[in-house]
């Protein structure tokens, strides 16, 4: 059967649609109010930045064993409206006038948590949603909204802050999470009822996971990459606003348009990934997509307020066509050879590393922004990034023999 007539895969990818707009408009507003707003310095933007995914690293590995101990809709619809009620305090302090940077981190701290659990329990949703032979197809729609939402959300973040203002994004952000958990109480599936471990406690479950991650080979270079690729894209990322607005001088909606670039590339790889697995097979394409696209990062510290802005173009365009390609690949091969009462703790237990690693490198790119430069941070985050896809090309991915090793 087609996803395209799964009424119940239509409302997750649905739901899920609304919730990544409302996502980057988010993304691009926080720290568009902290610059404008609040003139936050490059190491307070570091903070802020951290704070989004902060919590990946300080609750990640517990919530796989929540996840896994619980029916997985239920948790992503607590989720969504946690994310909601949170983002609405930040447009409310707005207008009364006592928004301070405190609570910016606050509320993202607090709704990256809530992200944790969505997205752990999401990416275990679905396998029982659309069964595993669909796995590709359903990660790939599901990935092609995320980047339609990367091209013309910063766009929209851009412009609402630079006609009314930013606050107004961030309420875009918290109507869309509510819009989010309509569509996912209207699916009609019945998940199977959780598996109860074998020795309950939480340390052993955690433990359980950890061992199926980290004693597969494969698997463990997956996360090698993933990991420093983000860490070195968190620290770019810390720097990305300051380096468009303080450097090159471009105004609100300019770098917008200009971060929608991304998103635009990310379209482009999953209307493609299809025809990489065909051509090369899915375990070739998680190596193979870094290896031929991330490289061209490194031409966005080139970038000038005139004809030298199309470096930043091609850079963010380029890497993101590349990531998307990667992720699919990769998340739909950890999913199709998991158990399925690991599928939390597998996914919470990576998500731990490679999330985890984003504040880290936020941070770090706070501190090396203040110190030597904000195009020089973004410089060696970018360089770095690229060369993370050596993680997986000295794999037993490049083996399709030994992909299970």
């Amino acid at each position: 059967m087609s996803l395209w007539s799964h009424r119940d895969f239509r409302l997750l990818w649905a739901g899920d649609t609304i919730s990544q707009f409302g996502s980057t408009i988010g993304r691009t507003v926080l720290p568009l109010l902290a610059v404008g707003a609040l003139a936050a310095t490059p190491f307070e933007m570091g903070v802020l930045s951290a704070a989004g995914t902060a919590a990946f690293l300080l609750i990640g590995l517990p919530a796989g064993v929540w996840v896994d101990r619980l029916s997985r809709r239920p948790v992503m619809l607590v989720a969504d409206f946690t994310r909601a009620v949170l983002l609405l305090s930040v447009p409310l302090a707005w207008w009364l006038g006592v928004l301070t940077l405190a609570q910016l981190v606050v509320v993202a701290l607090l709704v990256g948590a809530a992200t944790v659990m969505f997205d752990i329990a999401y990416q275990s949703y679905l396998p029982a949603l659309v069964g595993r032979e669909h796995l590709v197809d359903g990660n790939s729609k599901l990935e092609a909204s995320r980047a339609v939402a990367e091209v013309s959300g910063p766009a929209a973040a851009g412009g609402v802050a630079q006609l009314i203002g930013a606050a107004m994004g961030v309420f875009a952000t918290a109507v869309g999470y509510l819009a989010s958990a309509l569509f996912l109480l209207r699916i009609r599936t019945v998940e199977p009822p959780p598996r109860q471990p074998d020795k309950p406690g939480l340390a052993h479950e955690i433990a359980e996971g950890l061992r199926f991650v980290f004693g597969h080979r494969s698997l463990r270079a997956i996360v090698g990459c993933t990991g420093t690729a983000n860490f070195f894209g968190g620290m770019a990322a810390a720097v990305l606003v300051l380096f468009l607005v303080r450097d090159l001088g471009l105004s609100e909606g300019v770098v917008g348009l200009v971060l929608s670039t991304a998103g635009i590339g990310g379209v482009l790889g999953a209307l493609t990934v299809n025809r990489w697995n065909a051509r090369f097979g899915q375990t070739k394409v998680i190596w193979l997509s870094g290896l031929v696209t991330w490289p061209l990062g490194v031409l966005v510290p080139l970038g000038a307020a005139d004809w030298r802005i199309v470096f930043v173009l091609i850079g963010e365009a380029a890497v993101a066509y590349g990531a998307t390609v990667y992720n699919i690949a990769q998340v739909s091969y950890r999913q199709s050879i998991c158990p399925d009462h690991l599928l939390g703790r597998m996914n919470a237990s990576i998500r731990f590393v490679v999330w985890g690693s984003m504040p880290l490198g936020a941070l770090v790119g706070g501190v090396l922004g203040g110190g030597i430069g904000v195009t020089a941070t973004l410089a060696v985050g970018m360089g770095l990034q690229a060369a993370s896809v050596l993680w997986v090309v000295l794999s037993p991915l490049r083996k399709p023999d030994a992909v299970t090793a």
